[in-house]
């Protein structure tokens, strides 16, 4: 009234003396929402661009809080000047302390340093921070081609030791698998060797029991023991004509060449005259 602060109204139906009170200005305390593109500068001097998501209010409906509202600022505009300034000022101090390589990774604290730095100026002026959203983080060309670079070589880096450590267990497991497996066979050769030994010297035991007891019966009988020699080499003879596949033996199959060989075996078997 007469151009001095009177009083508030609140929704609703109210009067107003006509001519005397003027309406100074209407003041919403519903949410606001603005955008903001602005660009900070690193430790290391690189270029770092944001977009984000300002979201606030006006902090009560209280006199003293509309009062502050109405009259800290002229207009909506240089609010929001005065607001912008403020958040990007804030964002750049804080993106000045930290390196390119750290920025990507700082979302959420960036967030909450502006926060508590914003929100306390932000009351003086009547109004509360509700949330801030940072959309996007960018660099300049370069460097987002040399970050690209570096992960690509880290890629490929962490793909040829991994390639490098299925090779080595691939190549240990082939060695461990043929070491195995050549123990195994050498085992089994053990194996049959002795089996074949214990095998043949059955064989010869049960053939010289069968020759013994052949023998004496032959003497009782008063009849020649070489009978025996004649019958094992007529079925030696008769066994390489069986069962022989294709191999050339050479052996003289008359009553002299037996009588031969019985002697070179029977002088091979005799014990050298004068030993025990």
């Amino acid at each position: 009234m007469f151009g001095k602060y009177r009083r508030i109204v609140s929704p609703g139906l109210n009067m107003k003396i006509p001519f005397l009170e003027v309406l100074s200005r209407k003041v919403s305390i519903q949410n606001r929402s603005v955008e903001l593109e602005f660009q900070a500068v690193t430790m290391d001097q690189a270029n770092v661009y944001f977009k984000s998501m300002l979201l606030y209010s006006v902090q009560n409906a209280e006199e003293e809080t509309i009062k502050k509202v109405a009259f800290k600022f002229i207009a909506d505009k240089d609010l929001m000047q005065g607001m912008i300034r403020t958040i990007e000022g804030n964002i750049r101090s804080f993106v000045a302390t930290k390196k390119q390589a750290e920025i990507l990774g700082l979302r959420k604290e960036i967030v909450e340093y502006v926060k508590g730095e914003v929100d306390h100026t932000l009351e003086t002026w009547g109004y509360h921070l509700q949330d801030l959203q940072i959309n996007d983080i960018t660099f300049d060309k370069l460097i987002l081609e040399s970050m690209s670079r570096v992960v690509a070589s880290f890629n490929l880096k962490a793909a040829a030791e991994n390639e490098g450590q299925a090779l080595l267990i691939t190549k240990t497991k082939a060695a461990e698998a043929d070491g195995n497996a050549t123990k195994i066979a050498a085992e089994a050769e053990k194996e049959a060797a002795r089996l074949r030994g214990q095998g043949v010297a059955l064989f010869r035991m049960e053939v010289a029991q069968g020759m013994s007891e052949a023998a004496e019966q032959m003497k009782q009988a008063n009849l020649d023991t070489n009978v025996i020699l004649f019958s094992m080499w007529t079925e030696a003879i008769k066994n390489f004509a069986e069962y022989g596949k294709g191999n050339v033996i050479f052996l003289d199959g008359s009553a002299m060449g037996m009588e031969q060989t019985m002697k070179q075996i029977q002088g091979m078997m005799m014990k050298p005259s004068g030993t025990n």
